[in-house]
């Protein structure tokens, strides 16, 4: 048991070795990642991806679900989980009637959770938390001085977290959990542009690398209503806190005809953060065969000062007014027709959907960035042997579908079709086996 134990955690390590490597290429291709940390990435399992991200108050023994830590105190006695994904996608994207496609692949997680002894719950992991990963160039024509003007934008990098949490029902409808991260990653963001009248070329080059920790707090209280129904509610806070990050701006005065450059560099201290965030959620649950769950939370990235160039000042600054609070809303539903059924394997598969929205965290020139609409369906098919007869101890593959549009008035338009592939591992690993 001891050797499984260490496997899995030699496995979880591994996975993030893996995260940080893909983490030099990114796993956004959105021009949106030039802002604020980078699109945030999605944190849902594969379980829940088909429920449009809602969790936050599910509890499911069978389940990794680091939405809410609380959770993790459902874990069986008997039961050690483990679950990977990856995703894979295509996006379009379309500008004043020009559009352009691009597609990538992308390992999400990989999380395991069992029991430290009754009621408590224990669990690991990584998760990514934010991706930058862009390039293209915009032209255009200011007058006969200047001529026109060329400017290249691209972006790399990203930031992943790598966990332990444990969950603790001290009284059978209350549970407690707590998500303790070690935070790491980094950026590279770079504006270069070229006039046709001058052989100068300015560039800018903004970086941060993030060595901290994020802190989620959780619980979560479940009430049966009658004998076929039960009620769950969910509740996290996360640690709004800095980041002891130092962000560098390079300003860099190129001569194309002699190579000679002049470069300014800036720096602030300190000068990324977290912000402070909630979240609440509601799960019904009918006779084990239909989960319904709903979610909202809230991230306070207004109250944050972000990193900026003053093009009036010439100065690299904190400034206001860059971040938004962002708010994210989130339905689903798992059917399953009947998972104690002894022999029909059709009726142990759940079919899944569900929907989400949100609101930018950023603001593009001083409005709102781009909303976010999903809608998802998924399936989650066990995968059966000799060894997992009984329900519970058999390992799942989990799939969904999504469709992602993010918008705005006048803005890039983004269309995602994405493809999420998990697998959960669900092993009798601290069994006492018999043999006659």
């Amino acid at each position: 048991m001891k050797k499984r134990l260490f496997c899995g955690f030699w496995a979880a390590i591994v996975a993030s070795v893996a995260l940080g490597q893909t983490g030099a290429h990114s796993g956004s291709i959105s021009p949106y990642s030039q802002y604020g940390l980078g699109v945030l990435a999605d944190p849902s399992q594969g379980f829940n991806r088909g429920m449009g991200g809602a969790g936050l108050a599910m509890r499911d023994g069978t389940l990794v679900n680091t939405l809410n830590p609380a959770s993790y105190s459902a874990v069986d006695s008997l039961t050690m989980l483990f679950d990977a994904g990856l995703s894979l996608q295509q996006t379009n994207f379309k500008e004043n009637g020009t559009s352009v496609n691009g597609r990538n692949a992308d390992f999400d997680y990989a999380v395991g959770l069992f029991r430290l002894r009754r009621n408590l719950g224990f669990s690991f992991g990584v998760l990514p938390f934010s991706d930058v990963g862009y390039s293209y160039t915009a032209s255009s024509y200011l007058n006969n001085t200047i001529g026109s003007i060329t400017e290249s934008f691209t972006g790399s990098g990203g930031f992943h977290q790598a966990f332990v949490g444990a969950g603790w029902r001290p009284v059978k409808p209350l549970s407690f959990g707590f998500n303790i991260a070690y935070l790491w990653g980094s950026y590279t963001r770079s504006v270069s542009s070229t006039a046709s009248t001058t052989v100068n070329s300015l560039s800018k080059i903004y970086k941060a690398s993030v060595n901290s920790y994020n802190l989620t707090l959780g619980l979560q209280w479940q009430q049966p209503l009658g004998r076929k129904d039960q009620l769950s509610v969910g509740a996290t806070w996360g640690l709004g806190h800095k980041l002891g990050a130092d962000p560098t701006c390079d300003i860099i005065n190129l001569n194309m005809s002699t190579q000679v450059s002049d470069t300014t560099t800036f720096s602030i201290d300190n000068g990324l953060e977290l912000p402070m965030s909630y979240g609440v959620g509601l799960a019904w649950t009918h006779q084990q065969h239909l989960t319904v769950a709903a979610d909202v939370t809230m991230q306070k990235w207004g109250s944050i000062d972000f990193p900026g160039y003053d093009d009036n000042t010439k100065r690299y600054t904190l400034q206001s007014g860059l971040l938004t609070d962002r708010t994210r809303l989130a339905l689903g539903a798992d059917y399953v027709p009947d998972p104690n059924h002894p022999t029909s394997y059709f009726k142990h598969v759940h079919f899944r959907m569900g929907a989400s929205y949100a609101t930018p965290y950023y603001k593009i020139n001083g409005h709102d960035g781009p909303k976010e609409l999903s809608l998802s369906a998924g399936i989650g098919l066990p995968l059966l042997s000799k060894w997992n007869i009984q329900a519970a101890m058999r390992p799942v593959l989990n799939i969904s579908a999504q469709w992602v549009r993010t918008s705005a008035p006048d803005l890039i338009t983004d269309n995602t079709f994405r493809i999420n592939i998990g697998l959960t591992f669900n092993e009798r690993w601290f069994a006492k086996w018999r043999i006659d």
